[in-house]
């Protein structure tokens, strides 16, 4: 399996700092006008492209041989993955429909976008954290780098490219590592999440994780993107600047610990995770006015791909079910009526007479359609001996 690790750039002068941000804006223009080739001409391949503009971007972005190399390739992917999004239906990042206009025109690259470098422009050295890489300035050599003890452990299994990346002038490097995938283990059970705005998730064991204080940290930040909005000063725009990822970062962390405990409860009690299929679920809910800004902000779809992935690292099995009827169906009866759900909160049976948390029902239900596609046969079932 692949996983990727950022590390922080710390280079030692100003000259060094201007020399990367040199080298993302010629590698950038570089593409554009690499693209802009590859639309006229309708040269989508890397070794078609490369005949055509290889010399041309070495003498007049000043790119080295390899710099030319990747800035090629990276021009043939981004058509790549194009095509393979209008092929694919134009889905959208929850899975919702949208539309995507085919290739109008050519594919424009930001000036400060990432640049792939393989280990002929990069060079690591791990025991002191330091970089020695490539720029249009010369190859600037030991450059330190900083990043957690779990990502400097990984990154002795990396292999091919990292790519250069600068957000809000901070430089980082992301590198791809492949790590060898554990068997899935046959699960004794499935622990179901049910996914919510009011809640981000509750279990099917009964434990639930509100969502109060995120929803209200995304509050207090709407609010205060609004008044800076109003303003209209200097002082105000650098501010907004300042602060425009901070939310991000807060959501994608808290994403991030409420993954590692489901996993790791699911490790721990041998079983496997449950999750809704959420796909296109915008495109499906209506909201008030006033619902719209939490419904749209809901980042089910990140949180599920943290669960994916910490799951895929621990061998555990994860199984995404149907969605329909999971609030409205008792867990205990199965009798399925739209007045069961008294409330957000509230479930109460009118057939059993079984009152619980909503929630709790519905990550129940989840468990139980979970155990069943795992018992129908799901796609990653672990092999046995005899196969």
């Amino acid at each position: 399996m692949k996983i990727v690790v950022q590390v922080k750039l710390l280079p030692v002068s100003a000259y060094d700092a201007d020399a990367l941000a040199a080298t993302l804006r010629a590698c950038n223009r570089a593409a554009n006008a690499a693209s802009e080739v590859a639309f006229a001409k309708d040269l989508k391949r890397r070794n078609m492209l490369q005949d055509a503009v290889y010399h041309r971007l070495r003498a007049e972005f000043d790119l080295g041989a390899q710099a030319a190399v990747r800035t090629i390739t990276k021009v043939c992917d981004a058509y790549t993955t194009l095509k393979a999004n209008i092929k694919a239906g134009n889905l959208g990042r929850d899975g919702s429909r949208r539309r995507v206009r085919a290739e109008s025109r050519p594919i424009s690259f930001r000036e400060g976008a990432a640049q792939p470098y393989d280990d002929r422009m990069l060079t690591w050295n791990l025991d002191a954290r330091t970089v020695s890489i490539w720029t249009v300035a010369g190859r600037l050599k030991h450059v330190p780098f900083v990043c957690s003890p779990e990502g400097l452990e990984l990154l002795r299994s990396r292999r091919g490219e990292s790519d250069l990346v600068m957000r809000d002038g901070v430089f980082f490097l992301v590198a791809t590592i492949d790590l060898p995938e554990p068997e899935v283990f046959e699960p004794g059970g499935f622990l179901g999440v049910d996914l919510g705005i009011v809640n981000i998730a509750t279990t099917s064991d009964g434990e639930i994780l509100a969502a109060r204080r995120l929803n209200r940290y995304r509050q207090r930040h709407r609010d205060l993107r609004t008044k800076l909005q109003k303003k209209r000063t200097k002082s105000a725009k650098r501010v907004l600047k300042r602060i425009r990822r901070r939310e991000a970062r807060h959501v994608a962390n808290t994403n991030h610990i409420i993954a590692k405990k489901l996993v790791a409860t699911a490790e721990r009690t041998s079983r496997g995770i449950g999750l809704e299929d959420l796909s296109g679920i915008r495109a499906r809910v209506t909201a008030k006015k006033d619902q719209r800004a939490r419904l749209h902000s809901w980042a089910f779809a990140q949180l599920g791909a943290f669960v994916a992935y910490k799951a895929k690292r621990a061998g555990v099995p994860v199984v995404h079910v149907d969605p329909r009827n999971t609030s409205r169906q008792c867990s205990e009866c199965w009798h399925v009526h739209r007045t069961n759900r008294v409330s957000q909160a509230r479930f109460e049976c009118r057939s059993c007479g079984s009152i619980m948390h909503a929630d709790h029902n519905g990550s129940r239900n989840i468990a139980h359609r979970a155990d069943a596609v795992w018992q129908r046969g799901a796609v990653n079932r672990p092999r046995t001996s005899a196969s």
